[in-house]
């Protein structure tokens, strides 16, 4: 199974900020969609970074609220670590493992086409282990 089936069922709808854009109005946006992340992209389309509740927490937690004040390229992690369409879903659960992060963009091209939540992968597993599970009691039932 791959990244692409979950892009599938979810769609490739990304929220976006910039990188001047101020912390609060990040947080906003966080709660307005009702999401945990939000990509920070330049104005040529590439990505540059992404931000998170944490990463907000984490900034005003450290810097107070005066933090709500700043731009998000402050705080937003740069290093994104991506996937692509084709990536399997137990190789974008190992990395999420390994940097202990929730969120993953997906890129083609160096073009952000989707985001990824720890959650996608969960629901993606569980709809898995169901349809076998399914698969074998009517294997065993018709045998």
């Amino acid at each position: 199974m791959t990244v692409a089936v979950i892009l599938q069922q979810k769609g490739s709808a990304v929220i976006t900020t910039g990188p001047g854009t101020i912390l609060s109005a990040v947080a906003e946006l966080l709660a307005t969609h009702r999401i945990g992340a939000v990509l920070v992209v330049g104005q040529n389309g590439r990505l540059e970074g992404i931000i998170s509740e944490r990463d907000i927490v984490r900034a005003i937690g450290q810097q107070g609220a005066e933090a709500l004040k700043r731009p998000v390229a402050d705080f937003m992690t740069a290093q994104v670590v991506t996937c692509g369409r084709d990536d399997s879903i137990a190789y974008l659960m190992q990395k999420m493992t390994q940097g202990k992060f929730r969120h993953v963009p997906v890129l083609e091209d160096g073009k952000v086409v989707g985001i990824v939540s720890i959650g996608d992968v969960v629901k993606e597993r569980i709809a898995a282990a169901e349809a076998e599970t399914e698969a074998m009691r009517t294997y065993i039932t018709t045998a």
